[in-house]
């Protein structure tokens, strides 16, 4: 097993990091900014696009990294969390970080912070930043792992700003209102400089944030659009570029089309630092994307549909494409999440695409609940048909409970699909 001089190994760092400050989210830049400077990673050589939003980062993400290198450059893209390995937050040209690249970063870090402490998530930010300085990467693309104004992300200016859409989530740390969760994302944002806004029912505050800071504005249905045409083929319209007659993209669902309008639009707001693209290369780019856990279907009998939502704009999403691709047979859902999500509203959403749910436990993880827990959270219109102490033993259930013509539904959480993958050998 690979360790670095310390004889740690990177479970051995991961482990350490869990424990090593007090608490497991602390958000703050004041922390993680002074270890950045003092490892002279505030302020990278190459163009950053920033992603924050409730949903549709990691697909943006996703877009972005596909069109990058589909134009020859070398994308580092920071993303998480992870579904079935650490070392997914991390890559660069697509390619996961070793454990080697990994363990040596945090040997950087380790040595440079100190008497400061820093959380999980602090570690690998600085980690990712640390990874794609030694790659000499031709652009850096960071999703926010929270928030957006406090995230450890932000610790460096966007060139760009991406806001995908803001809904309800997080309401802990992020406020009760539209309003003030759009106002901590907007935080990515920097004066003059472009932003992405991904939706057109963003909440004032975040239009409010970029008219303050005079930020040039690229307003999905306004400055760049889509338009669909037949055989799932579709044009973008930019300020710029336009793309006629291109394929879907490879993810699934409708919201591909405008998370990978986006995409193209903060690659355009980039100016002179765009990619070279051209409709070739977005074409390819298209087919080629790859992304995990979000309504990815294997068709086995019964079918398996994993998607990670966990909250209600994502688990609206999830019903629609579930009403949109109808099958003879019966839809079973496994089901786990963890305590501090709109639990009620996910099932509220799903209830109706459902037929019925075997929910899983997610204790192992530090906010996960038991499968008793989450049945007396749900509505009493999600009929569930066995309860387990783990996805492994849920996936058991499911197999035998389904017919052939049917589907099974892993949703919740990125613990819940990440497990689930491992379980399908797939």
């Amino acid at each position: 097993m690979l360790t670095g001089r310390g004889g740690r190994t990177l479970d051995d760092w991961l482990q350490w990091q869990q424990r090593v400050h007090v608490l497991g989210i602390d958000l703050g830049l004041e922390r993680v900014a002074r270890v950045a400077q003092r490892l002279d990673l505030s302020q990278p050589a190459c163009p950053v696009i920033t992603v924050a939003g409730t949903n549709g980062k990691g697909s943006t993400v996703a877009h972005l990294g596909a069109f990058a290198r589909a134009a020859g450059l070398r994308d580092g893209s920071f993303t998480s969390p992870h579904l079935r390995h650490y070392r997914e937050r991390i890559a660069v040209g697509g390619v996961a970080a070793t454990d080697a690249e990994l363990i040596a970063s945090f040997e950087r870090i380790e040595q440079a912070r100190g008497d400061i402490t820093l959380t999980f998530f602090e570690f690998n930010a600085l980690a990712a930043l640390d990874c794609f300085r030694n790659a000499g990467v031709d652009v850096l693309l960071l999703e926010v792992g929270l928030g957006g104004r406090l995230d450890a992300t932000n610790v460096i200016d966007a060139d760009v700003a991406v806001i995908c859409s803001i809904g309800f989530d997080h309401r802990d740390w992020l406020g009760d209102t539209l309003d003030d969760i759009g106002r901590e994302k907007a935080g990515i944002l920097r004066a003059q400089r472009p932003v992405v806004l991904g939706a057109s029912d963003l909440p004032a505050s975040v239009h409010a944030a970029a008219a303050a800071l005079g930020c040039p504005v690229w307003q999905f249905g306004v400055s760049h659009a889509v338009q669909r045409l037949a055989q799932e083929r579709w044009t973008y319209r930019g300020k710029r570029w336009q793309f006629a007659q291109l394929p879907p993209s490879a993810l699934p669902g409708a919201l591909q089309y405008v998370n990978a309008a986006n995409a193209l639009a903060a690659f355009e707001a980039l100016g002179q630092r765009a990619p070279p693209l051209d409709g070739v290369r977005v074409a390819a780019a298209l087919r080629a994307v790859r992304l995990q856990g979000r309504m990815q279907v294997f068709e086995l009998r019964p079918q398996w549909i994993l998607d990670v939502a966990h909250n209600e704009p994502a688990a609206q999403a999830l019903a629609l494409g579930l009403r949109q691709s109808s099958i003879n047979g019966r839809t079973w859902a496994i089901a786990g999440m963890l305590a501090d999500k709109d639990i009620e509203a996910v099932g509220r959403a799903l209830a109706s695409v459902i037929d019925g749910w075997i929910l899983v436990g997610t204790e192992d993880e530090p906010r996960g609940i038991s499968a008793e827990k989450l049945r007396a959270r749900l509505p009493p219109s999600c009929v569930d048909v066995a309860r387990c102490a783990s996805v492994a033993r849920g996936c058991e259930a499911a197999r035998r409970i389904a017919a052939r013509e049917d589907r099974i539904v892993v949703l919740g959480s990125f613990h819940t699909v990440g497990p689930a993958l491992d379980w399908l050998g797939l």
